[in-house]
């Protein structure tokens, strides 16, 4: 806690301080020095908040220009990409984008519907 007393020159100072305040005012002294370290201690610590948030501050202006900066670029290259990539790469000559070949097992989408169901409240006739 004290970085600057060892226990000993705490003892020290409390032996001197009895000797010329007397045991009298000794409380009331303490009280005065415990009040005047609870404000140095609040002090140091809105010192160091405010020093905190006026770097938090300094970073959040940093990443907003980048944000910004990436925004405005990133439209403008990403409409002059789309602008000059030919249609005729990305479609098949039906004018649709079929994908890949399906693979064994996979259900291939045909033009015709299916045969329609059997349900329950049918009977079957055989």
């Amino acid at each position: 806690m004290f970085d600057l007393f060892s226990t000993s020159h705490i003892l020290i100072l409390l032996a001197v301080a009895l000797v010329v305040v007397g045991p009298k005012d000794l409380p009331k002294l303490m009280h005065l020095v415990g009040k005047w370290v609870g404000k140095a201690r609040g002090l140091a610590s809105e010192f160091k908040k405010s020093f905190d948030d006026m770097a938090r501050q300094s970073e959040l202006d940093e990443l907003r220009k980048e944000i910004e900066t990436l925004r405005s670029h990133q439209t403008i290259t990403g409409l002059e990409s789309d602008l000059n990539a030919p249609l005729e790469t990305a479609l098949v000559p039906g004018g649709l984008d079929i994908g890949p070949e399906p693979r064994t097992g996979e259900f291939e989408i045909t033009d015709t519907a299916p045969p329609p169901a059997m349900t329950l409240s049918e009977p079957s006739r055989q």
